[in-house]
C-alpha cells in the first residue's frame, strides 16, 4: 500500500484522489484554498469541480502542503502547468527525497518551452528517472464516476513506472507502462491544440468529416513534433496519443473543445473565458509555446499554425479554415 499525496484539487487531481483511494492507497489531497480543504474533509465532496460525488474516507483533505506531503511515496502533481514552477519551488524543500514524481499537467511551459517533465527536474533537482507522466484518454468525471477508462504511467524508469501503476489500478481505472516520457507529454499538450480547432469547426457548424480531418492531420503534426524532440513514433498510436486526441477533440466535457466552440461562434477570448468559469483553456496558451517549438524545429504544423493565429495573432476562424482548405495539395 502506498502513500499518495495529491497536490491540487480540481476536478483531475480530485478524480485520482479518489482512483488511487479506491486502489488501497493512503491519500493526502492538498487544496490551495483552507475553505475547500475543509469542505472536502468534512462533507467529502469538492462542491466546486466534483459536485454530486462522495469521495472515500482514505481521503484526508488539507491546505497545508507540509502535511500533505510527509511521508508520501508517490507526489501527484495536479496544478496547471503554468502555475507548476512557482508552486514546485515552495514545495520543494519538504517534497520526500525518494518519491516518485508523478505529473497530470498537460502543457508546454510558457518561455522557456519546457515540457512539464523538465520543469520539474530543473526546480527540485530530481532525475528523470524519478519523474513520471500520466495520460491518456481520461475526462475527470467520467473517471469520477467509475466509468472505464485506460491511462498511460509513463517512466523512463520501469520499477518505478510499475510501482504507480499498480497504486492506481482498480476495475475501473486500467494503468498501461511506457517509457517514453517525451511522446506521452507532447502527445497531452497538442492535443488541447487540435482540440481548439475541432471546437471552432464545431461552433462554425461543420460536421463530423470536417472533425475526423482535423483529428487524422492533428495527429499526423503531433507525431512529426514528438519525433523531432526524440519521442518514438509508436507512443502516438496509443492511449497517449490517439486515444487522449479522440477524447479530447470530441467530448463536450473537454474544456478545450468547449471554449473553442465559443471562439468559433464568434466570441472573443475574453467571453469565451466568461463563458468557461472565468478559465482560458490550456489549449490557448499551448498553441503559442507548441508553434515556437515547432518553429525552433522546423516542423509543419498547419493546424496548430492556424489555431495560435486566431489565439494570438488577430485571426478569425473563417480565415483559418478557408487557408487550411487551401493549403497546396500533396501526399499523404
Amino acid at each position: 500500500m502506498s502513500t499518495v499525496a495529491v497536490m491540487g484539487a480540481g476536478s483531475w487531481g480530485t478524480t485520482l484522489a479518489k482512483v488511487f483511494a479506491d486502489a488501497g492507497s493512503t491519500v493526502r489531497l492538498w487544496a490551495r484554498r483552507e475553505e475547500v480543504a475543509k469542505t472536502i474533509q468534512i462533507t467529502r465532496e469538492n462542491v466546486d469541480y466534483l459536485p454530486g460525488l462522495t469521495l472515500p474516507h482514505e481521503i484526508t483533505a488539507t491546505a497545508d502542503a507540509a502535511a500533505a506531503l510527509a511521508g508520501a511515496d508517490i507526489v501527484v502533481l495536479g496544478v496547471p502547468s503554468q502555475t507548476l514552477r512557482s508552486n514546485l519551488a515552495q514545495w520543494r524543500d519538504v517534497i520526500p527525497e525518494e518519491a516518485t514524481l508523478l505529473s497530470l499537467a498537460k502543457g508546454i511551459e510558457k518561455g522557456t518551452h519546457l515540457r512539464m517533465s523538465e520543469v520539474i527536474a530543473e526546480v527540485t533537482g530530481a532525475s528523470p528517472e524519478r519523474i513520471a507522466v500520466l495520460s491518456g484518454p481520461n475526462l475527470a468525471r467520467e473517471v469520477a464516476l467509475e466509468q472505464p477508462a485506460a491511462t498511460v504511467i509513463a517512466c523512463t524508469d520501469e520499477a518505478r513506472a510499475r510501482a504507480v501503476q499498480q497504486a492506481v489500478a482498480t476495475g475501473y481505472f486500467r494503468p498501461y507502462t511506457n517509457t517514453d516520457v517525451i511522446g506521452c507529454e507532447i502527445g497531452g499538450a497538442c492535443k488541447n491544440v487540435i482540440a481548439l480547432a475541432c471546437g471552432m469547426a464545431t461552433g462554425r457548424g461543420l460536421g463530423e468529416n470536417t472533425l475526423a480531418s482535423l483529428i487524422t492531420r492533428g495527429l499526423a503534426e503531433i507525431a512529426r513534433l514528438g519525433e523531432a524532440l526524440g519521442a518514438d513514433a509508436r507512443t502516438f498510436s496509443g492511449l497517449a496519443g490517439l486515444g487522449d486526441l479522440v477524447a479530447t477533440c470530441s467530448s463536450p466535457l473537454s474544456r478545450n473543445r468547449s471554449f473553442g466552440v465559443r471562439l468559433g461562434r464568434g466570441d472573443s477570448l475574453e467571453q469565451a473565458a466568461h463563458a468557461t468559469h472565468g478559465q482560458v483553456a490550456e489549449g490557448v496558451t499551448s498553441s503559442r509555446s507548441v508553434w515556437d517549438l515547432a518553429q525552433a524545429h522546423e516542423v509543419d504544423m498547419p493546424i496548430t499554425e492556424a489555431v495560435f493565429g486566431v489565439c494570438h495573432a488577430d485571426g478569425n476562424v473563417a480565415d483559418m479554415v478557408k487557408n487550411l482548405m487551401g493549403r497546396s495539395t500533396k501526399a499523404e
